[in-house]
């Protein structure tokens, strides 16, 4: 058999090659913006929309719920699947937000290389180094874009500095602008050595106009900047596909997103040095083929994607083989079978049947209510595997939730169980307060407002809450449990497997329990955490 990750179209079942890539950035860098660019470069929209539909436009298509219409912020991760020079992309959208950093890192588990988004004002801000770091760990291979350099910002080769000072990253550029950031005249390509103009459209809805320029002609229209631009790049090196796919160095670009500059560029990049989908390690460290039989991760789980349906959407990474609608696989974590007879393609909330799907698709599996965030599939004719959990991070924010209508007690609970499926929020039942007033436990607070908000607009079934005096949680085994009875500052509370938590003021509290109680364990919550 072919390998289905071939970057030959005519390889077996007719798979294009593939290209699975993230756009992560500090939140307002552009990602959104950016996104709906690349689909619009690619022919996958007919027109951009903005956030926040500005004028006439409509909203950005990764942007589809109705919080992140009204916040102008992406709060959930989206999937589009389009083609580029006949190259299949699934590009994975990302909330910038450090509060949703756990449905980020998820994405991070199911693409092969990231697009990292720059302000070219602000440079390198935190969310980004964190998940530039997250990058670095799970050995992703970086694509650098300088974003807005239509506006005032910063000097190009200091941005580049930054890079190299703070996180040991080596910028190669594959274009440079002529022009300082807000006198942006064109854009250097090292690859061909011309200069590309641009005239922009009215609003950015539609391609900007390209003119090529040679070297010769662009050197002769703007002879006090073309000089700085030539030997500015020169003092980078070349892109070098090896140190890229290595992690040490990243192809660098510029452009500006909301009016369509330097977006084709960044999307010949992704299809010419972004990696193919390579082997994946199972929970036991074993690579899995990508030739081998069919196999999939689970990472992320959403509701409400189709406002007519109150439907469930599992969106599974095709990590080996070539998935097939109608097979029925087997759930890995459950061992039980599972049938595959409603899946789909999907492009922000806009979905469309898809019957085959290969290494690198994203699959949307519909009313898949028995998976959950993490859970693997396999052909059950080849041999099992289960891929590693999803990461998570140890939640630092802790509130009490109860129905604000009792009479609607039953709507509260089914809502409350389908967030905590989608990775929304976790939830733990309290000893003390019963299952009447689940304690929703979140990395950042913006959680809560998420899941108060569908509460209310999706289940119908608003929330009244208490803010509870915790920020940190461990493991509690019955000894810890039983030395902790009466402790101050400290609540016992349980997961829907029945692991009991020990919620507790904050790490001096902490501190000062496992100093005065020496036989205390109080392990971390997860094993599997993620230490911000």
């Amino acid at each position: 058999m072919a390998d289905p990750r071939s970057d030959s179209p005519d390889g077996d079942h007719g798979a294009a090659p593939r290209r699975s890539i993230a756009v992560i950035s500090h939140p307002d860098a552009g990602k959104s913006t950016l996104t709906e660019a690349l689909a619009l470069h690619a022919r996958a929209i007919t027109e951009a929309g903005a956030v926040h539909g500005k004028g006439d436009r409509a909203g950005v298509v990764s942007d589809w719920l109705e919080m992140e219409q009204k916040r102008g912020i992406s709060i959930t991760s989206a999937a589009l699947q389009f083609e580029f020079d006949g190259m299949v992309i699934n590009l994975l959208d990302t909330p910038g937000h450090a509060d949703f950093s756990e449905d980020t890192y998820r994405v991070l588990t199911a693409v092969d290389a990231a697009v990292m988004l720059l302000d070219a004002a602000k440079g390198l801000e935190p969310q980004t180094l964190k998940l530039f770091a997250v990058c670095r760990r799970r050995g992703i291979p970086v694509i650098t874009f300088v974003n807005k350099w239509d506006r005032p910002g910063r000097e190009a080769l200091a941005l580049v500095d930054e890079l190299a000072e703070r996180i040991d990253l080596h910028a190669t550029p594959v274009t440079w602008p002529v022009g300082e950031a807000g006198d942006l005249q064109g854009l250097l390509d090292a690859r061909h050595e011309h200069v590309t103009m641009y005239r922009r459209a009215p609003g950015g809805a539609t391609l900007a106009e390209e003119e090529p320029l040679s070297r010769e002609e662009a050197t002769a229209r703007f002879p006090d900047r073309m000089p700085d631009a030539v030997d500015s790049m020169g003092l980078l090196g070349e892109v070098d596909v090896e140190t890229f796919l290595q992690g040490r160095t990243s192809p660098l670009l510029f452009g500006a997103a909301l009016t369509n500059i330097g977006v084709r560029q960044l999307l010949e990049v992704v299809t010419t040095l972004a990696p193919a989908p390579g082997s994946r390690p199972d929970v036991t460290g074993e690579p899995r083929p990508v030739d081998g039989p069919f196999s999939g991760v689970v990472f992320k789980m959403q509701a409400g994607m189709d406002p007519k349906h109150r439907d469930h959407v599992a969106f599974l990474r095709v990590c080996s083989g070539v998935f097939r609608r109608g097979t029925v696989y087997t759930h890995a974590q459950s061992g039980r079978p599972f049938a595959t007879k409603y899946a789909a393609s999907v492009f922000g909330r806009e979905r469309e049947t898809v019957e085959d799907a290969y290494p690198g698709d994203v699959v949307g599996l519909v009313n898949a209510t028995n998976l959950a965030v993490g859970d693997t599939l396999y052909d059950p004719d080849g041999p099992p595997v289960e891929f590693p959990p999803m990461p998570v991070f140890a939640p630092e924010h802790f509130l009490a939730a109860r129905a604000a209508d009792p009479g609607r007690s039953k709507q509260f609970r089914k809502g409350i169980a389908q967030l905590e499926q989608e990775g929304v929020v976790q939830v733990l039942v309290s000893e003390a307060r019963g299952d009447g007033q689940p304690v929703l436990a979140a990395v950042g607070p913006l959680q809560f407002e998420v899941a108060s908000f569908r509460m209310e607009h999706e289940f119908r079934a608003p929330i009244r809450t208490e803010t509870l005096p915790y920020s940190v949680a461990r493991l509690a085994n019955d000894q810890d449990v039983e030395i902790l009875a009466g402790t101050p500052g400290v609540e016992i509370a349980h997961r829907a497997d029945g692991t009991r938590v020990a919620l507790i003021r904050d790490i001096w509290r902490l501190r000062g329990l496992r100093r005065d109680k020496p036989d205390l364990e109080l392990a971390p919550l997860l094993a599997d955490a993620v230490e911000d």
